[in-house]
């Protein structure tokens, strides 16, 4: 399945593929070839293999389900990859394009999603912008397609070069968080993925994120109808810093 998956990329390519690759190896090749492929169409028989391939990869790293989190006034804080999550929507921060980081095997949350999700999350962005760039704090929802959640939202945060966030950036951070929950809302779901939004290479000095992330949220969660938000974070610095935000 994999080695096929491969030839069809290569030959999208005008390469022939590999040989005699290891199975991890052959794994992080597809990656790559999916990181860095144009969103143009693709054959019916990519989809079939390439969603098999992917939902036993969904297996292989597990499934949380959000059900069995500890809530506290209906946040949650999990720490992992939010790609395990069984959320009804998972946020990702996007780039303005929407289209995923081209970067191949890159570990931000962008590359990571997309990866994980398949190739036609590119695609349904693609259709969606058509070539336009998402203005900060607006979202897009897309399938999750192979991934456990149903939905991605995709969002775009402020880019912060010199560790001093303006008035600006943080009313478009702020509303990164109110577009998610807003849309969350909209679409009558119960759970809700949240990342840590430009605090990576988009620069925004974490311990405000995280203070302007939980006091949006805890600001519009009552209105919301029982929507659940899980913080999900990656690093042991961010995790300290939301534990500490939400036991305030």
């Amino acid at each position: 399945m994999l080695e096929r998956l491969i030839e069809i990329l290569c030959g999208e390519r005008g390469q022939p593929p590999p040989r005699n690759q290891s199975r991890e190896q052959a794994a992080d090749l597809f990656r790559a070839l999916c990181n860095v492929r144009p969103p143009r169409p693709v054959s019916d028989e990519f989809l079939d293999l390439q969603d098999r391939y992917l939902a036993a990869k969904t297996l292989e790293r597990g499934v949380v389900p959000v059900a069995g989190l500890a809530y506290r006034d209906s946040m949650a804080l999990w720490q992992g990859d939010i790609t395990r999550l069984d959320a009804d929507a998972i946020v990702n921060a996007g780039n303005p394009a929407l289209l995923g980081c081209f970067q191949p095997l890159h570990d931000c949350i962008d590359n990571v999603i997309h990866s994980n999700a398949g190739v036609q999350a590119r695609l349904d962005c693609q259709r969606i912008m058509g070539g336009a760039e998402l203005p900060n704090g607006e979202v897009v929802a897309t399938p999750a397609y192979n991934l456990p959640s149903r939905f991605i939202f995709h969002t775009v945060g402020p880019i912060v070069s010199n560790g001093r966030p303006t008035e600006r950036q943080a009313a478009d951070l702020a509303k990164c968080y109110r577009s998610c929950l807003g849309k969350a809302a909209e679409m009558g779901l119960d759970t809700l993925a949240l990342c840590c939004l430009s605090t990576g290479l988009y620069g925004y000095p974490k311990e405000q994120a995280a203070r302007l992330a939980t006091a949006t949220v805890r600001e519009l969660l009552p209105g919301l109808g029982g929507l659940k938000v899980i913080f999900t974070v990656y690093l042991e610095e961010d995790k300290a810093l939301y534990e500490h935000e939400l036991s305030a």
